[in-house]
């Protein structure tokens, strides 16, 4: 017996052959390794609000919609998400939130939530304002009714209407749960009018400087005009409301809520601030090491293989010589 293991111990190809095997059958086995992995877990809102329609983004060098500038970079963010990420989709206009659908397993459904970013729609609104400030505490509450906790990715323009003065300004000192909630900034810093459409998606006119202004106290906070537009058309250039990204807003808002807030312009930077964001929950993944242990059958194989060829090549190399 010694002398076998002696042989074995003095023939290293045989060692590496044997190795190999072994890994093989290990790797035909299949062992799992379970272990904690991280969980995230995604609610991306998208602002649907007229706003939203102005012409100031570019896709490809097209000019585009803040609303079609969203939805790209918001599939563009999906197709970088790791599997076992959930997601879901939500609208906001209004006041509220709403979400398509509780947070989904992202590989499995990502054809499904591709589908449900397509069909984004601004006609799909229930509300003619824009109250953003106020949507914090609904989106708060939409997301405790969700299964487990999840992440905010808030896509906007940042655009208040009508805009925000001391009777309609909704306090936040008290608010809770937002965070490291991430708004993305959609849009350009230059003043672009906006259009209106009909039912049809068809233009009929531009939004006027006297739809957005300030109403008497009062009648701002009644509920019959909380929030309400004119819905007179001002085609005249001179009179058209000018939209802009409100950047300044936006990083007093997530300031105010302990978020943070980064430029919808580049995707890196996205999915940067996406990365610091605090993991959901942490689960119990299973790792498989099938190929792991075939890796290294293969990586014995070829280095026995190498051996023989390199006794081969001294021995041919002294019958050369000689």
């Amino acid at each position: 017996m010694k002398k076998y293991i002696t042989s074995i111990k003095g023939n290293k190809n045989l060692i590496c052959l044997l190795l190999a095997f072994i890994c093989l059958a290990i790797a035909f086995i299949n062992p799992k390794l379970t272990m904690k992995k991280d969980i995230s877990n995604y609610i991306f809102v998208v602002d649907i609000t007229q706003s939203m329609l102005t012409i100031d983004t570019e896709i490809n060098g097209e000019k585009t919609s803040r609303l079609k500038y969203a939805k790209n970079t918001l599939r563009k963010v999906l197709e970088q998400l790791p599997c076992k990420t959930k997601v879901s989709i939500g609208m906001f206009a209004g006041v509220s939130v709403a979400a398509t659908y509780t947070p989904i397993e992202i590989c499995e459904n990502f054809s499904a939530i591709n589908e449900t970013v397509e069909r984004l729609d601004w006609r799909s609104v229930w509300a003619g304002n824009t109250r953003l400030r106020a949507s914090m505490i609904n989106l708060a509450r939409l997301i405790r009714s969700f299964p487990e906790a999840a992440q905010v990715v808030y896509f906007t323009d940042g655009e208040e209407a009508p805009k925000l003065h001391a009777f309609n300004t909704e306090d936040l000192t008290q608010f809770q749960g937002a965070n490291n909630w991430l708004f993305v900034g959609i849009g350009s810093d230059e003043g672009t009018p906006i259009p209106k459409y009909d039912n049809k998606n068809q233009l009929i006119g531009y939004w006027s400087n006297e739809s957005f202004a300030l109403q008497p106290g009062v009648a701002q906070i009644s509920a019959q005009n909380a929030g309400g537009r004119d819905n007179n058309v001002s085609m005249a250039s001179y009179d058209r409301y000018l939209s802009k990204l409100d950047e300044k807003y936006l990083k007093s808002l997530a300031k105010e809520v302990k978020g943070n807030y980064i430029n919808g312009g580049d995707i890196r930077n996205i999915l940067a601030a996406m990365n610091k964001q605090p993991s959901a929950w942490r689960d119990n993944t299973e790792v498989q090491l099938r190929n792991i242990f075939s890796f290294l059958a293969l990586f014995f194989f070829i280095i026995q293989f190498l051996t023989i060829n390199k006794v081969k090549s001294l021995i041919n190399f002294k019958h050369g010589k000689s």
